[in-house]
């Protein structure tokens, strides 16, 4: 119950301070795809052997107090590799059509521009670029980090780095606008964002929250993740804000979708 108003006190601010939101516009960019042999590594039990293509994008936020970057992809050093980069013990190709340092800089912005990188999780297709950004600070929740520095493969986080490591949810801006929501479950320390458009309206980054369409209306839980309780309360969680907030889900990963979104250099407002 204690959560229930905490959430609903959080979104109530959220309504209130959209109105006087500074935030501008968002950017989608490719940061990749991922080609899978067995679609069933996500929905146990169901499509045993079919191969899946994942997106995989990042998010450009233009606000008046910042810039903040979204996840970064699969390393940009991939779209050099004509066979892609081999993961996952040979279950996963990643592969890059463009980099994402390329396209920062085809809608002129600089990584010393960039005031947030904030990560829903730190797998390697999410944090690849994470060192291409020196001088920003990160937004990790404090569990995600701890869990991955404890990895054998650990995220190359550049030293010069500041992070703030969260412990629930964090308004970035101030005015409600852009507001990481804790949802743990793929990871300990995973976590979406809340983005509140003046014209496109809200919408949630899933990160890896849910991976597609098909799996968000079954509620299945992908086998790697780490706890399957925590996941089902962070789907649902979700599912409450965007009830709340009238908002849309993007599905991170889930490829039809991301093909019918605008990329850079168009924007949404």
């Amino acid at each position: 119950m204690k959560l229930i108003g905490v959430v609903a006190a959080l979104l109530v601010t959220v309504t209130l301070a959209s109105a006087q939101s500074g935030l501008e516009r968002l950017y989608v960019l490719d940061c990749g795809v991922n080609q899978a042999k067995d679609q069933a590594r996500w929905s146990p039990g169901v499509n045993e052997g079919k191969p899946i293509e994942f997106s995989d994008n990042c998010y450009l936020i233009r606000h008046a107090k910042g810039v903040l970057l979204w996840d970064t992809g699969i390393a940009d050093a991939v779209a050099a590799m004509p066979d892609g980069m081999v993961v996952a013990n040979g279950a996963i190709t990643q592969r890059r059509a463009k980099t994402l340092a390329a396209q920062l800089t085809e809608i002129g912005v600089k990584p010393t521009d960039i005031t947030y990188v904030a990560v829903s999780h730190t797998h390697g297709d999410h944090v690849g670029n994470v060192a291409l950004f020196p001088s920003s600070t990160i937004l990790i929740q404090g569990a995600e980090y701890e869990w991955a520095m404890s990895q054998p493969t650990k995220p190359a986080f550049a030293a010069t780095q500041k992070f703030e490591k969260l412990a629930g949810d964090r308004d970035v801006f101030g005015d409600g606008s852009v507001v990481v929501l804790s949802t743990p479950g793929h990871t300990p320390g995973h976590q979406s964002l809340l983005v509140v458009l003046p014209k496109t309206g809200a919408l949630v980054l899933s990160g890896d929250a849910v991976h597609f369409r098909d799996n968000w209306e079954h509620r299945r839980v992908p086998s790697m993740n780490t706890s399957r309780d925590q996941t089902l309360a962070s789907l649902q969680r979700i599912a409450d804000v965007l009830e709340q907030r009238k908002a849309q889900l993007w599905i991170n990963h889930d490829k039809p979708q991301s093909a019918a979104l605008r990329y850079a250099p168009a924007y949404y407002e």
